[in-house]
């Protein structure tokens, strides 16, 4: 398992490893997985973010599709939780989409849905796996009478996508002024129409993609200029997409940058009070700050922690029927109005409430206080990644760690999924305590594995 997925679909620099060969070869395998029973002529829907790559992998992934009987539903660029929702509301079979989220604008990825928008089991896609590299004979390419056909949809697909958005939110965004930014990315092309059509007024940022310019310089991963935006202009609210929107990092009136940890403590806070949490349970990751897992100990909420990426969330709010959870990172997920995370759905939500209650961004992140956090990125290779959890020296280190920080700090040392990366986070609450700590980690990583 993870020859081509990994946490979060196929990632690579687009046209090496992640070409068009590949993706064709991943169409096929797509649709001889996931294509339902109920129908003679299986339905796909694929979108894609604003890379100058997508083009080339979204066809690839629909000629493969089409040669094995597929009928295709092109989406164009949308948000990666668009797709989720489509393929429910266009009855779909499966779903994919083409991005690399929050990376450069050289990556791309391809990520598939099941028939209900969620993400695959580790067992299905390692049957498409199968499939894409030949250990499994290759779909019968379909008889010419029975090739599938590509549907575009063009706006319409905005229009269903933005309907559904608006309709999860009670309260209008009159009166508000926030500042967006699309990170150049998918939010590009959904984001003003949504925010718009709720009454805000809003100013867009960052939302004229050429291809190149994804992520760079703007979004959720780099929120400086936003910050500086929010300030000068005395917006209410700054709102910041990565390239997919499928997360959102907020800044409020003040310029105070509001990660999703805190954004998960304003909503599960409402939620609570206003008998929407289910089980009384948030689901987070072991990347979560301490900061809310003291807040949860405080209010009476129970806290469950997965494994890093919002599909593991996801995994364990369906096992127990939960109906909130995320990310630090951004990724959120309102299981009442969506199957995956999603940032354009978490930034109404959030909004909504502020209008509800009358209160500042500010006042409402008030509910948490984050432990000072550090996280340091270690460049390995990928024969380095698989020796990470065996290598004693690190070992060594990371228990060295946790015995120095106690009960009021805390060491998390992985492995990306997504990229050739051993993540070292501490945190705690003394600042200079956990930089110090992190960085004796992250030498001792490079120096073995580096």
């Amino acid at each position: 398992m993870g020859r081509l997925f990994g946490t979060d679909g196929v990632r690579g620099i687009a046209n090496e490893k992640l070409n068009a060969e590949l993706a064709m070869r991943l169409g096929c395998a797509a649709a001889a997985v996931l294509s339902g029973n109920s129908r003679r002529r299986p339905v796909f829907v694929v979108g894609m973010d604003s890379r100058i790559s997508s083009d080339m992998l979204a066809m690839a992934c629909a000629a493969g599709l089409c040669s094995v009987g597929a009928d295709v539903i092109m989406l164009g660029v949308v948000p990666t939780p668009a797709v989720a929702y489509l393929v429910g509301k266009y009855k779909a079979d499966a779903g994919i989409t083409i991005s690399a989220s929050h990376n450069p604008a050289e990556f791309n990825g391809i990520k598939m849905f099941g028939g209900e928008g969620l993400k695959l089991p580790d067992e299905i896609e390692e049957r498409i796996e199968n499939y894409a590299l030949g250990e499994i004979a290759q779909p019968e390419p379909a008889k010419p009478e029975s090739i599938g056909k590509v549907i575009y949809m063009g706006d319409q697909v905005v229009k269903d996508y933005v309907d559904h958005l608006t309709s999860t939110v009670s309260y209008s965004l009159d009166g508000l002024k926030i500042a967006v930014d699309c990170a150049n990315g998918s939010a590009s092309r959904t984001a003003e129409r949504l925010f718009k059509s709720l009454g805000a007024e809003c100013r867009m940022l960052y939302n004229c993609p050429d291809g190149f310019n994804i992520n760079r310089g703007c979004g959720s991963t780099d929120m400086a200029n936003l910050v500086r935006y929010v300030k000068e202009h005395g917006m209410d609210a700054g709102v910041a997409f990565d390239g997919d929107a499928d997360r959102c990092l907020m800044v409020d009136e003040n310029g105070q940058e509001i990660d999703g940890d805190v954004i998960m403590a304003i909503c599960a806070n409402d939620m609570k009070a206003r008998g929407r949490l289910n089980k009384n349970t948030v689901v987070g990751t072991i990347m979560t700050n301490l900061g809310f897992i003291r807040f949860c100990e405080r209010e009476g909420i129970r806290f469950i922690a997965t494994k890093v990426g919002d599909r593991f969330v996801m995994e364990e709010m369906l096992l127990e029927e939960y109906s909130f959870g995320g990310e630090q990172s951004g990724h959120l997920i309102f299981r009442d109005f969506a199957s995956t995370g999603d940032g354009e759905l978490t930034a109404i939500q959030l909004l909504s409430l502020m209008r509800r209650e009358g209160k500042k961004l500010s006042e409402l992140a008030g509910v948490m206080t984050r432990y000072p956090q550090v996280m340091i990125n270690v460049h390995v290779s990928q024969d380095a990644k698989l020796l990470f959890y065996t290598d004693p020296d690190v070992k060594q280190a990371v228990e060295d760690a946790k015995a120095e920080l106690g009960k009021e700090g805390r060491i998390v040392a992985r492995i990306s999924g997504t990229e050739p990366l051993i993540r070292v986070m501490v945190e705690g609450r003394d600042d200079e305590q956990i930089r110090a700590v992190a960085n004796r980690v992250a030498d001792v990583v490079r120096e073995r594995l580096g």
